[in-house]
């Protein structure tokens, strides 16, 4: 029986849930080939990190569902999933990963805004007098 590797990536809103199994190196996003969900070439490169850097490229299949956020943000969290389950697979891969910083998670969100402000950080103008 083939073995199949899961992992979550997050980055902003975005949440990404990766499937892993060994195969030929096929990515499919929300039932989406790669090249048609994500379309700037920056954002591919992003996705594809984590694959080059361990030199397991196409050797594994990859469905992944991703949802919130914008298209940055999904790269983002689709990226740190792939790293995940990298991880999953093989756990000697950790040092190769970590370094190159994608185990972390990019946890910057939107600050809410505060009750009886204009904003986040806005405040109302000073008036002396």
């Amino acid at each position: 029986m083939e073995k199949r590797f899961y992992a979550t990536g997050k980055r902003k809103t975005a949440i990404a849930r990766v499937y892993m199994k060994e195969g030929s190196g096929q990515l499919i996003i929300n039932k989406r080939n790669f090249d048609d969900y994500f379309t700037r070439d920056s954002l591919k490169m992003l996705i594809q990190q984590p694959l080059e850097i361990t030199g397991k490229k196409d050797r594994f299949d990859f469905y992944i569902n991703v949802n919130g956020g914008g298209s940055a943000g999904q790269a983002g969290a689709v990226k740190h999933g792939i790293a995940k389950a990298l991880l999953d697979y093989d756990a000697d891969l950790r040092s190769v990963l970590k370094r190159a910083g994608f185990l972390t998670r990019d946890s910057r969100i939107k600050e809410r805004k505060k009750y009886g402000q204009p904003g986040a950080r806005k405040r109302f103008q000073f008036s002396k007098r």
